[in-house]
């Protein structure tokens, strides 16, 4: 008997290559990019740059790393970075704005992820007393919160907030693309407002590495000097980028479905017993509080579902391009059973 098919719902970056890109990564043109010399390299930072509307881009091996630079490259030692509750430049990337920038968050109160503009202001710090603020940094969609989108009234306020208080803006766009797919909206009408946006390439959209950081040409040129300090420099990483420009141009037509699969899997958990909030389910991600999720979890992978245990009774879904209909079913199935 053949062993039963494994839905892996543990996040958007655990899918494999698809045949197109394995056969651009064999087939890509390479140089050396520390040098500015692979031209598959470049050809993704140009694309991307251009697709999200700004002048130029810079590849790298993960969104912690494209995050990370842009507050490199927006702070100054000693300065706080405003950031919504849950982000994930705090929650994820292992008080790295403190070792590499040395620089602190402010956070803001962020119900389903959205930050009140007006709060972010009042978070604003002019005092000689206290770390002047350096940088706001937003999240869309904002993965703690089950992927949440930032309404287009809300990113125009936060960005009103930066203008009054000559403040860079940066977005953590990883799952960018998931937030303009639900709004049904061109990637850079959201992109726009941002004085730099981190995208990537990984997660929904399904390429096997990397990260593009965007911004102004000379923002950019100074993330070139913080990439290399990082370890950030792949030299031949067209073998990469060609992967991740497959990822950029067919990942955003999958996205529909991946929501839609979400919000059934999310459904039927409701209809299992199990507490999840319907209006975060916005996106590719749901969260649903289950008593000893550890243990279930463990349950259910021997089932052939495996999802995420973040907290004693909070589990983690994500939905990507990999799981089909006939997957979904049989995941609405074993968690349906309990």
């Amino acid at each position: 008997m053949s062993a039963p098919t494994r839905i892996d719902l543990r996040s958007d970056t655990v899918t494999a290559p698809t045949p197109h890109m394995r056969r651009a990564m064999a087939e890509a043109l390479v140089g050396d990019d520390v040098y500015g010399e692979d031209p598959t390299v470049n050809e993704l930072q140009q694309e991307t740059a251009a697709l999200l509307g700004f002048e130029a881009g810079l590849f790298m091996p993960s969104g912690t790393m494209t995050n990370q630079v842009a507050i490199a490259v927006h702070t100054q030692r000693g300065q706080e970075v405003i950031c919504a509750e849950g982000s994930h430049i705090y929650e994820w990337e292992l008080g790295m704005m403190a070792t590499f920038s040395g620089v602190v968050p402010r956070f803001v109160s962020a119900p389903v992820g959205v930050p009140d503009p007006a709060q972010v202001r009042r978070a604003v710090r002019h005092s000689i007393h206290q770390s002047p603020t350096g940088l706001i940094a937003l999240e869309n969609t904002h993965n703690k919160a089950g992927g949440t989108v930032l309404p287009h009234e809300v990113i125009v306020g936060i960005r009103e907030v930066a203008d009054a208080e000559g403040l860079p803006l940066h977005l953590d766009g990883a799952r960018l693309m998931n937030a303009a797919a639900a709004q049904n909206v061109p990637a850079r009408q959201i992109a726009r407002y941002f004085d730099s946006v981190s995208l990537c390439l990984s997660k929904g959209l399904g390429a096997p590495v990397g990260s593009v950081l965007v911004g102004s040409k000379r923002f950019i040129a100074s993330a070139h000097r913080y990439r290399k300090m990082m370890g950030g420099g792949m030299r031949q990483a067209g073998i990469l980028a060609a992967a991740g420009l497959i990822a950029l141009r067919e990942g955003p037509a999958n996205l529909p479905d991946d929501h839609r699969r979400a919000r059934e899997l999310a459904e039927t958990l409701v209809a299992a017993g199990y507490d999840v909030d319907l209006n975060t389910v916005q996106t590719n991600i749901v969260y649903a509080t289950i008593p000893d999720a550890q243990a279930i979890v463990e349950t259910w992978a021997a089932q052939g579902l495996l999802a995420s245990a973040l907290d004693i009774d909070r589990v983690r879904f994500v939905l990507h391009y990999q799981i089909d209909d006939a997957m979904l079913e049989r995941a609405k199935e074993i968690v349906a059973a309990k």
